[in-house]
């Protein structure tokens, strides 16, 4: 049922809220090592036929020990000191050029390194933009104690080719509402499968055991995220026996289609990313609720591209059709809705933070209240915009855009990160029941 009747009378703009001046922005100096594509084919040309990679090869095994001593020393001196641990990652580059050219075993460790650093290149994963975080508490909460709860924040970063990653800080949120954000690490390392990556379906990734999640960037790996992992909605599911697991959906993009899939880890260290199916899994912005509802998987979801529904599945890998709840009705949303990650428990029921798209494409932040035990009855909405963009945050690679993909709640604050013209990344706090206020309850 479409909620807007229910919407109380009395309902104010919230005010009290708090802005916290700690911004994240892109930073072209966070660069990882990633494998560099040349074409197996072969090719006559002045060098004869020969495979570029096979030449190449061919040409590093002629080099002489001294030779490769001299250029590793150039490539170390340029290198080292920008990544972590880069002769191992040349090595495990080796190993892969061996299994795609071969005739390249009877080697020394010093010529296979050199054949992975020409096969290697450096990418600046945030260069172009940072945006779009969630939220999620850190399983960790060492030193955090007297209210404050330590947390892990995910960003979509995007770098040259407009390619979108998946990246993680870390931070703290005290009692008085304000945050810190630890520093950026010295290195970024990206996160790899074990073994051979299927075009598509399910593919686990690993950051290495000595790296932080500060340090871990998830890269696409199968067909249908060639072109991005885009907007991770995390969150810390609980099972009915009490296990706690951490998912989230995002949109993986292949340049032409997106499809939503799930995300999972339990220690993020290892990333188990899997398709959705079902007829939702082809609509952006599924948004899990961190537990089941009646007994069942449930999720938020756009269908019709400008309304929210509310799904059940019995599987939380499938999800189908579901009951439209929200659609459009005031003037900062008339273009359309979405969520803005999943569906946070209050006492009073369960809130979910929207988007809402108006004139001039003009991206704002609103809320609703859904019924705790029937989720399709909604209390309460929005009728003024939570967050709109204005003339100190409204500049930047997509101008007139406030998205969030999720926020947390902590005792009686709740705690929402947002992205601001898909260039940046700010911190709001507010107090529930002024959120409850603004929705006029």
């Amino acid at each position: 049922m479409d909620g807007s009747a229910n919407t109380p009378r009395g309902a104010k703009p919230l005010t009290d809220m708090m802005q916290s001046p700690i911004t994240l922005r892109a930073n072209p100096e966070r660069v990882v090592i990633l494998p560099f594509q040349i074409s197996l084919a072969s090719s006559d040309s002045a060098m004869g036929a020969f495979s570029r990679v096979g030449r190449i090869c061919e040409a590093i095994k002629a080099l002489s020990g001294d030779q490769v001593r001299t250029v590793l020393e150039e490539v170390n001196r340029d290198f080292t000191g920008r990544h972590w641990q880069t002769r191992g990652i040349f090595l495990e580059r080796y190993k892969q050029v061996q299994a795609m050219h071969g005739g390249l075993d009877a080697l020394d460790e010093d010529h296979k390194a050199l054949i992975g650093a020409y096969f290697s290149h450096e990418y600046s994963y945030q260069a172009a933009a940072v945006m779009n975080p969630s939220v999620v508490v850190h399983p960790d909460q060492t030193g955090a104690g007297n209210g404050a709860v330590n947390f892990i924040l995910s960003t979509r970063t995007v770098g040259e080719g407009h390619i979108s990653t998946i990246s993680f800080r870390e931070g703290t949120f005290f009692a008085d509402g304000s945050i810190e954000i630890k520093p950026e690490t010295d290195f970024a390392v990206a996160a790899r499968p074990r073994d051979t990556v299927p075009n598509e379906g399910a593919v686990t990734v690993h950051s290495h055991q000595a790296c932080p999640v500060s340090e871990t960037v998830l890269f696409p790996v199968t067909k249908q995220q060639a072109n991005g992992l885009e907007d991770l909605r995390m969150l810390r599911f609980t099972e009915e026996n009490g296990s706690q697991i951490y998912l989230g959906s995002y949109t993986a993009y292949n340049g032409r289609e997106t499809a939503c899939e799930c995300f999972e880890t339990s220690d993020f260290r290892s990333f188990r990313l899997t398709p959705f199916r079902g007829a939702a899994s082809q609509h952006k912005g599924l948004a899990l609720f961190p537990r089941r509802v009646n007994g069942r998987y449930a999720a938020i979801g756009r269908l019709d591209h400008e309304s929210l529904f509310y799904l059940e599945s019995d599987d939380r890998l499938i999800w189908n059709n579901g009951e439209r709840i929200l659609g459009p009705e005031q003037p900062w949303e008339l273009v359309q809705m979405g969520n803005c990650g999943s569906p946070i428990e209050l006492d009073e029921g369960w809130l979910v933070l929207t988007h809402g798209v108006g004139a001039v494409r003009r991206y704002s932040l609103g809320a609703a209240l859904l019924d705790k035990k029937d989720p399709t009855r909604v209390i309460a909405r929005s009728v003024d915009p939570l967050l709109s963009p204005s003339e100190d945050n409204r500049e930047g690679y997509v101008p007139n855009v406030i998205y969030t993909c999720g926020a947390l709640r902590v005792g009686d604050w709740l705690f929402m990160p947002y992205g601001v013209a898909d260039s940046s990344i700010h911190f709001a706090s507010l107090k529930i029941s002024d959120l409850l206020a603004h929705l006029g309850l």
